[in-house]
Formats: structure tokens, C-alpha cells, sequence
């Protein structure tokens, strides 16, 4: 993994090009650098100046379980900041083993023609191909499929992409060739977009894996990563048994679950939501809560969801979706949840914002809070390119200018996921701080604050939250870094041991010495580029704040608002 492969969208040429002092980095670290040196930081983020790039893991393509992450990045249209999107699917580990550390694609074609990309081991091929023009990613994908036959993945955008949503997707295929997996926030799918590029086929056909220096070493930490990601309660059973929906009654009864445009903070419907409801009506369908959304993936939490007649629909809802289709717009039906999430990934929109702009828009009275059907139309209006379609396609904060809505849960224009912070204020300090807007894998503040996971914080006062959110946000960015997905951070918190094998597996394949201060710098540098390209792109202190409504608005069960200080808000990143 020692190329870099630079698209020019203007000539539809492409050039490889060595790593040079891009060397040792890989996923955020490789997407965050490339954008903070190359792209203006006050382009406009779908003009010929922005770029995109894409870049495995550090530990992308080998046997190290849980390295398929890939991510994807650019300057933001809806934020206008910088962006790091992250997915599964099998794009990261294929794209490593073909030997690429990147793909950058800069400039834009002077027509309004779409483009595919073909990249095996034989080289790279740019070719116009407009007939998949507007085609939604399952039908994208079918084509596709035809043509390069099963033992491809693919990199592809929906019709929002080619309409330059804000929130539109990138989409990953996973094992089965599904485009399920997405990077999802912040509208990479538009920039994506804008250079025409509708589809990257990748096909790592004569390839091999790739092999670390030490294979002894390597194969000893793979071992006691491996145990400590299984015996944790958290990624060892509660992932692998229901998904990322076993979240959603402990949040519920924990007083943090979104409700009806953040207006309420527990959902009556949350039963009917939650992973047991849906175990029990999977396991009737032929559904299943297992299934891995990568190669090489241990948890195996992303899910097959069947409707009632037993046919496949979408991969399992998310916890961030169930919350934003389902109780943040007042939705106690999970088959339309299912329904919404299958078209978010077709059309190529962000589940999040997707769910959130409904929301909006039911609170400005396009439909009641509870009208399923509404909001399946609303939907549908998205994939259509209505005007309606396009201002909820265009993320919650534009829905609330435009509805006139004060209640929108964004920040830096980007929506909030599915935990309350006046009810959590760790996640609310990572809400407000993040270089990304509102995005809570930045630093995951749910695991100390609600679940005792990495210590424990009261999640009712400020106190402590600041300095474990900034030693969060930095660890997170380290572990973006080496393609693993985040999950394996509830066993790297609790086990020491565990944290220290993820450590030894980046020594051993590559012949490094690192220890966990070496492994933190990695996150603090990839925190430094973001925090200086926002910074130039004009972000200031200002946008470091969640909504005003968050602090003045309680909500039951707790009646609190959000009491952490702007000047404390300030110190996340003294560091």
C-alpha cells in the first residue's frame, strides 16, 4: 500500500504517484492531511478547486480482524469545514490490497456527462458511461454487476450525489454486493458528485493480502486483540446478538432518546423499535441480527432485514436510524423505518439527516409526529428532485430556514445523532467541538457517561467532560486512522491489554516501536489539520455551540438543560 492514485477529472487522466511525506499515514490521517495541504480552504466545496479522497486503513487489507473501515474525505458542503466520512463494506480492504494508500480526484469535466472508474491489478480505466445517469445505487449496482460480474466491490454514488445534496452518501458494497454501507455525513456524495464520477469499480482479482514484518508477533496480537473484542460485553454480545439497536432501550430508559424533533427525551413506542422486538420478528422472517459488513469483521452487527413476507429490504436499521426515522419523528413502526432506511440507501442521503429533516419538517406542520406514510412520501420527494425533495434533501438546518423552525439539533449545519445531551453531556461537548459538526463517533461520550464504558462520568454535570472528551476525540482519530472500526473501542477502553495488542499489531507489520503516547500523536496531528483547515475556512469559537434550545428547554424525565460553559466548551482542545 505505497501508491497514491491521483484522478484528474478535467482530462479524465489518472497518475500514480509515490507516497512521499504522505508515508505512514492511512484512513482519517491520509483523507485529513491530503485535504488540509491541497484543497483552498475557502473553495467552494463543489467547485473545481475542492477534491475527495479516499483512503483505507493503516491495517487495511491483512488478517487484523476488524480493519476494513475506509474513509472518505473532503471539504464539507454542509458543514464547510472539513470531513472525514467513515464506512464498512468492502471497499477498504480491496482498495489495500490493490496497493493503494489513496485515490484523489480533483478537478471537474466541462460537461455534465457521467463517469465510471475501473481499478484492478492491471491498472486504472476512466470511461464515460451516461447511461448511468440518476440510476438510484441498488439498480447502479445491478448494472454494474452485469458488466464487471460478482468478484467486485464498488464506490458509488445515489441521484443526490449527482444533485449535490448535502446530505448525500458514498456508498460501499458489502460482502453480497449490497450498497448498504455509506459514508454517510457531511455530503462527500456531492463532491463526489460534481466531479461526475458516478461509480468506482473496484476488483482485487491476483491480488494477496497483505503481510506484516513480523508474522509472529502480528499473529500473537491478532490473537489478544481478537479475545478482548469478544469477551467484551458490548462488542462480544450485545453487537453480535442485536445490532446496534440493542441501544435503544437502555437509552430510552435512560432518559437520552430523541423524541419528535428533540422535543422529548423517552418514546412510548420505543418497544417497538428496539433489538429484541426486532430479533424476535427476524427470526420469524428469515432475517438475521449477525452479519459481518466486511471481511474480516468479528462483531458481525450490521444485519439482514426481511418484511413480512420474508423478503430482503435493507440491511438492519441502525440505532441512528431507528432513532431519527423513527422516534425523533414520533414513528413506533419499524417496517416503515426499514422502508426509509432502504431508500436512503438507494437515493444516497444520510439516515441521520434524512430523519432529522422530517422531523424538522413535522414540527413545522407539513405532518403530524406519528405519520408513517407522510414521511415515506417525504422520502420519496428526495429521490424525485422536488423542490420539497430538495430542501429536505438538503439536510434539518436548511428545512428549518426555510420552514422557519428554531429547533433544529445541528451544529456547524450538521444534525445531531440519536443521544440527548441535556440528558448525556459528554456526547453534547463532542457535538459542539467536533471538527466534523454534530458527529458522535468523534468521541463516543455515551460509553462513560451512560454506560460506565472507559471509566465513569456523571452524565448530568460538566464536571470531567471536557478533558475525557478532548482524550476521546484524539484516541478516535487514531483508531480512524488504522481502518479498525470504532466499535473495538468498548474492549480498547475497559482492557488495557486490548489497546495495547491494537498497538502491537501496528508494530509488528510494520517494524515500528510505538507505544500509546506515539499511537495518541497519530490523533493529535489528524486533530491539528482539521482544527487549522476550519479554522481558515472560517469556523470560529462561535461554532463550537450547540443550539440555544438545548439550554434553555428541559425535557422530562431529568428537566435538565445543557450546563456545560462556552469557556469550557473552549478548553477541548488546549492540548
Amino acid at each position: 500500500m505505497d501508491k497514491l492514485l491521483r484522478i484528474d477529472m478535467n482530462t479524465q487522466t489518472h497518475s500514480v504517484e509515490s507516497l512521499g511525506n504522505l508515508g505512514g499515514l492511512g484512513g482519517r490521517a491520509m483523507t485529513s492531511a491530503i485535504i488540509s495541504r491541497e484543497v483552498p480552504p475557502q473553495c467552494h466545496a463543489l467547485g473545481i478547486h475542492s477534491k475527495i479522497v479516499i483512503a483505507p486503513g493503516l491495517l487495511s487489507g491483512t488478517t487484523a480482524p476488524m480493519s476494513g473501515r475506509i474513509s472518505v474525505g473532503c471539504k464539507s458542503p454542509l458543514t464547510g469545514g472539513i470531513k472525514e466520512a467513515n464506512s464498512g463494506g468492502q471497499a477498504g480492504q480491496v482498495l489495500a490490497k490493490l496497493g493503494y494508500a489513496a485515490i484523489v480526484i480533483e478537478g471537474k469535466p466541462s460537461d455534465d456527462k457521467t463517469y465510471k472508474i475501473l481499478i484492478n491489478k492491471d491498472g486504472v480505466k476512466i470511461e464515460e458511461d451516461s447511461s448511468l445517469k440518476l440510476m438510484g445505487n441498488y439498480e447502479l449496482i445491478d448494472a454494474l454487476r452485469s458488466q464487471y460480474g460478482d468478484k467486485i466491490c464498488c464506490i458509488t454514488i445515489g441521484p443526490a450525489g449527482e444533485r449535490k445534496y448535502n446530505t448525500a452518501t458514498v456508498a460501499i458494497t458489502d460482502p453480497e454486493l449490497r450498497p448498504t454501507r455509506h459514508a454517510a455525513r457531511g455530503g462527500a456524495g456531492a463532491v463526489m458528485g460534481s466531479k461526475g464520477v458516478k461509480a468506482i469499480i473496484l476488483d482485487d482479482t491476483g491480488t494477496k493480502r497483505r503481510q506484516p514484518k513480523d508474522p509472529d508477533n502480528f499473529k500473537k496480537a491478532i490473537r489478544i486483540f481478537t479475545e478482548g473484542v469478544l469477551k467484551h460485553p458490548v462488542s462480544g454480545e450485545g453487537l453480535p446478538a442485536l445490532g446496534t439497536p440493542f441501544m435503544v432501550g437502555p437509552l430510552n430508559a435512560l432518559g437520552a432518546f430523541p423524541t419528535r424533533n428533540y422535543s422529548q427525551a423517552q418514546f412510548e413506542g420505543a418497544e417497538k423499535l428496539s433489538g429484541e422486538t426486532m430479533a424476535s420478528m427476524q427470526a420469524e422472517r428469515g432475517g438475521n441480527m449477525t452479519h459481518a459488513c466486511h471481511h474480516g469483521c468479528i462483531i458481525k452487527c450490521s444485519g439482514i432485514y426481511h418484511d413480512k413476507d420474508g423478503n430482503y429490504v435493507s440491511k438492519l436499521p441502525e440505532y441512528e436510524t431507528i432513532y431519527a426515522h423513527g422516534a425523533n419523528c414520533g414513528i413506533d413502526d419499524i417496517d416503515a423505518v426499514a422502508q426509509m432506511d432502504r431508500m436512503d440507501d438507494d437515493y444516497g442521503v444520510d439516515t441521520i439527516e434524512m430523519g432529522n429533516a422530517i422531523a424538522v419538517a413535522m414540527d413545522a406542520g407539513l405532518a403530524e409526529f406519528g405519520d408513517a406514510q407522510a414521511a415515506i412520501e417525504m422520502v420519496k420527494e428526495v429521490g424525485k428532485g422536488s423542490p420539497l425533495g430538495r430542501i429536505l434533501g438538503n439536510g434539518a438546518h436548511i428545512t428549518g430556514e426555510v420552514f422557519g423552525i428554531e429547533r433544529v439539533p445541528a451544529v456547524k449545519r450538521q444534525t445531531m445523532a440519536g443521544y440527548d445531551p441535556r440528558s448525556c453531556f459528554g456526547i453534547g461537548v463532542t457535538y459542539a467541538t467536533s471538527t466534523m459538526g454534530a458527529d458522535h463517533t468523534a468521541a463516543f461520550m455515551v460509553a462513560p457517561n451512560l454506560f460506565n464504558i472507559g471509566g465513569s462520568l456523571d452524565p448530568h454535570k460538566p464536571d470531567g467532560q471536557v478533558e475525557a472528551c478532548r482524550n476521546f476525540q484524539i484516541a478516535t482519530a487514531a483508531i480512524d486512522s488504522t481502518g479498525m472500526c470504532l466499535f473495538v473501542a468498548f474492549a480498547c477502553l475497559d482492557q488495557p491489554e486490548t489497546f495495547q495488542a491494537l498497538v502491537d499489531m501496528m508494530n509488528a507489520f510494520y517494524g515500528y516501536k510505538m507505544n500509546m503516547e506515539d499511537f495518541s500523536a497519530i490523533g493529535l496531528s489528524v486533530l491539528q489539520n482539521e482544527r487549522t483547515f476550519n479554522k481558515d475556512a472560517g469556523l470560529t469559537p462561535a461554532d463550537d455551540r450547540l443550539p440555544e434550545f438545548f439550554k434553555n428547554e428541559a425535557v422530562a424525565p431529568h428537566y435538565l438543560t445543557f450546563d456545560v460553559e462556552d469557556e469550557d466548551l473552549d478548553k477541548v482542545f488546549n492540548f
